[in-house]
């Protein structure tokens, strides 16, 4: 079994860019990790809690201009108004609270580089946040400074993977033309936020046909789920041989989340835990919370994935829900899509 990380601190479980209505959700599915899940993972597990170090101001340049990091450091003193358009709010020490969430990810970074295993911060995975602007929940992109503070310790080829239902606009967005592998499978349709993460944005420069998006059908099941893992995400990531594997592991895709319209059940993460243990047996893997807002629901998950993802035995984070299935248009409409992005990666290859 592999050594699990788990990113430690009481201000984690507070910390939250939600609006009002839901930061109860966000921080209770944190403290019941801690503290329900964290404990039984321990028991079974090599599991140690690692202290959080906050990001410095000259990390998160890694990722974002310096005129947005004043715009929220202005923001927290006055500790009112917005950060974006109307989804993330801003509060007294919002800052600080942002450079603690960042830094519970590049705490870990740090640590795998030097000690390859599972890390795992709750409190991480903040893909909306562009270089220039908050948005959806998120106010810096820690899975982005996360991956160019790795490429700047001369570490090779970095893989990302957002299985959260939103698609990482704002990593998308910063590591668009970086040759750091990106894949992402999420919710598209109508009114779907934020609206991006088409088949053909595939990245530019460096970065070209390195941007690979998997958009799903609203209402989508496990099938669904299944197709997008075994003919794009796993043999993406079996060709590339990723050196460190950063993982969104938002599960807000998980049937009866009240922000997004997915299906999907813990069989889904199950095959994905699976393949990524199977993947990267021997190498970093540094696994982010991202969005879910059914407490009990996402930390149980959490928990299950770490479990095989470390090559231990999750039996007792299942609780036997049923496949879901997706609509035979749903099937067919994901099936032209794959069809279309495996043409165009496989034109890349030449």
């Amino acid at each position: 079994m592999r050594e699990v990380y788990v990113a430690y601190s009481e201000e984690l479980t507070r910390i939250s860019f939600t609006p009002a209505s839901l930061r109860e959700n966000w921080t209770r599915r944190i403290r019941l990790f801690y503290e329900e899940f964290l404990p039984r993972l321990e028991r079974r597990l090599p599991v140690s809690r690692v202290p959080v170090e906050p990001a410095t101001e000259k990390e998160l340049l890694l990722a974002h201009d310096p005129e947005y990091i004043d715009f929220v450091k202005q923001k927290s003193r006055e500790g009112r108004g917005l950060l974006d358009y109307g989804d993330t709010p801003a509060y007294p020490q919002v800052f600080e609270a942002a450079l603690k969430a960042v830094g519970s990810t590049l705490t870990l970074a740090r640590l795998l580089r030097e000690k390859p295993g599972i890390g795992f911060t709750p409190n991480g995975g903040f893909h909306h946040a562009r270089r220039r602007a908050a948005g959806g929940f998120c106010v810096f992109n820690d899975l982005a400074v996360a991956a160019l503070w790795l490429r700047s310790q001369g570490v090779g080829r970095i893989a990302i993977v957002d299985i959260d239902a939103h698609h990482g606009d704002g990593t998308q967005q910063i590591l668009y033309s970086e040759d750091v592998l990106k894949i992402s499978v999420h919710g598209y349709g109508y009114g779907f936020y934020p609206g991006t993460g088409w088949i053909d944005e595939l990245g530019d420069g460096q970065g070209l046909c390195k941007n690979i998006n998997i958009p799903v059908p609203l209402g989508s099941g496990d099938d669904v789920f299944k197709l997008a893992l075994e003919e794009i995400i796993v043999p993406q990531l079996e060709h590339y041989k990723p050196e460190f594997l950063i993982i969104q592991a938002g599960v807000d895709g998980h049937d009866g989340d009240p922000l997004t319209d997915l299906r999907f059940t813990e069989n889904s993460y199950i095959r994905f835990a699976e393949s990524i243990s199977s993947i990267a047996r021997n190498i970093p893997v540094l696994v982010t919370g991202g969005g879910g807002y059914v407490p009990e629901t996402v930390a149980r998950i959490w928990a299950l994935e770490l479990a095989l993802m470390a090559g231990g035995d999750a039996r007792e984070f299942t609780v036997g829900e049923v496949e879901s299935s997706s609509s035979m248009a749903a099937v067919n409409a994901l099936r032209d899509r794959l069809n279309w992005l495996k043409n165009k990666l496989e034109e890349c290859s030449h």
